[in-house]
């Protein structure tokens, strides 16, 4: 964090450690403790997951409200209320005993979702450093990059010792007394309404049609993204690999991330985010390339390439936006944009498990096509003169 200055170095630290907290208890909780969950309650795991694809859905709902609301007051209020929910719903569900609390916990923590993400910590960033955003999201996004590197063994550590309901409490206890305190200590910053807009060109695309572009765009992204975090030792299985490989190739993942980030924060911070995210929506293609042409042994190539382009690809959704249209308006246009991403999120485990189940190893091909339209859709959109 030595690029940015001392004060707003310890807003990102600060952010980026709740934003950890949030993410690891949450989207990463399903992974350790379905299982678990489901078996204590006598339901298979698959109701566990529909659950969280629904708080998905309701985060996906509520998301242009909580954007329009931090252009209005700023996030930090938001954030804090969403470690409440977090708590309230994580604490739902260590005392559930059927379906009932079951969907009620899960829609607890995706209303929490919905205001306490990354696009509404983007958004109170916007707030607070306008046009010169782009920095602090990346690092933000550098900190949070460990969640799943974090949350899965302390999920993991605490149902060992004092099972999951314990580990949900413990998990609300940390909002409670970590990530709460530390959203509180955010400034206030909220864009005044004559905000400078994103600079447009003659010729460019209307708005709309860049909406609407970056909408597939980035629900594409997380498509892909969240097959793979569901599928991909049983996909490269598929293709070949022993058990061994895929699993080790799936903890490449995370460090792939977190060095493309940090690529990005150091080497790529002076290069348009347009750019950057043209290169990242490669990453996965390229990366189904190799293991379709190689086999197997491309399962460390596959995840490499596949985890760098989704951790640039993560701070694009932050960025972008911000470059092509400017502070003014940007939490309600961030709620816009992830909405589709968030309803592809909910339903990727289920289509790319089907696709795996029916096709093996080809399903491949769904990911790495669809990648690559998100790749052309990026190439319609122009960059603006002024940026250039």
């Amino acid at each position: 964090m030595r690029l940015l200055p001392a004060k707003t170095t310890s807003v990102v630290m600060a952010l980026g450690t709740a934003q950890t907290l949030s993410w690891a208890s949450t989207y990463y909780l399903p992974a350790v403790l379905a299982t678990p969950m489901a078996r204590d309650l006598g339901i298979s795991p698959v109701w566990i997951f529909a659950a969280f694809s629904g708080a998905l859905i309701v985060s996906a709902l509520l998301g242009p409200w909580a954007g329009r609301r931090i252009d209005q007051v700023g996030g930090r209020s938001l954030l804090m209320l969403s470690n409440l929910l977090f708590a309230s719903g994580l604490a739902v569900l260590a005392v559930m005993q059927g379906p009932v609390l079951l969907v009620a916990g899960w829609g607890l923590i995706g209303i929490g979702m919905g205001i306490g993400l990354y696009e509404a910590a983007f958004a109170t960033l916007v707030g607070i450093y306008g046009s010169a955003a782009r920095s602090p999201i990346t690092g933000v996004t550098l900190v949070a990059g460990f969640a799943s590197t974090i949350g899965w063994p302390l999920s993991a550590l605490m149902d060992a010792g004092i099972g999951w309901r314990g580990a949900c409490l413990g998990w609300a206890v940390l909002h409670l007394l970590l990530a709460l305190p530390l959203n509180a200590a955010l400034p206030t910053g909220v864009q005044p309404r004559s905000a400078e807009q994103g600079p447009g060109a003659p010729g460019a695309p209307m708005p709309r049609q860049v909406m609407w572009l970056l909408s597939y765009v980035f629900a594409v992204g997380l498509f892909c993204s969240t097959s793979y975090s569901s599928h991909l030792p049983r996909m490269l299985e598929a293709a070949g690999a022993t058990t061994a490989v895929a699993i080790l190739a799936g903890a490449l993942i995370g460090p792939a991330q977190v060095a493309a980030r940090v690529a990005e924060f150091g080497l790529l911070r002076t290069v348009h985010p347009l750019i950057s995210a043209r290169f990242a929506t490669l990453g996965h293609p390229l990366a189904v390339l190799a293991l379709v042409l190689v086999g197997s042994p491309a399962a460390y190539a596959f995840a490499i390439l596949h985890g760098a382009g989704n951790g640039v690809m993560t701070i694009a959704k932050g960025t972008l936006p911000l470059a092509l249209f400017g502070p003014a308006g940007y939490g309600l246009r961030q709620g816009l944009l992830s909405a589709p991403a968030r309803v592809a999120q909910a339903f990727a485990p289920i289509a790319f498990g089907l696709a795996l189940e029916h096709y093996g190893a080809n399903a491949v091909w769904l990911t790495g096509l669809l990648g690559l339209s998100a790749f052309f859709a990026l190439l319609l959109i122009r960059r603006p003169v002024e940026s250039a």
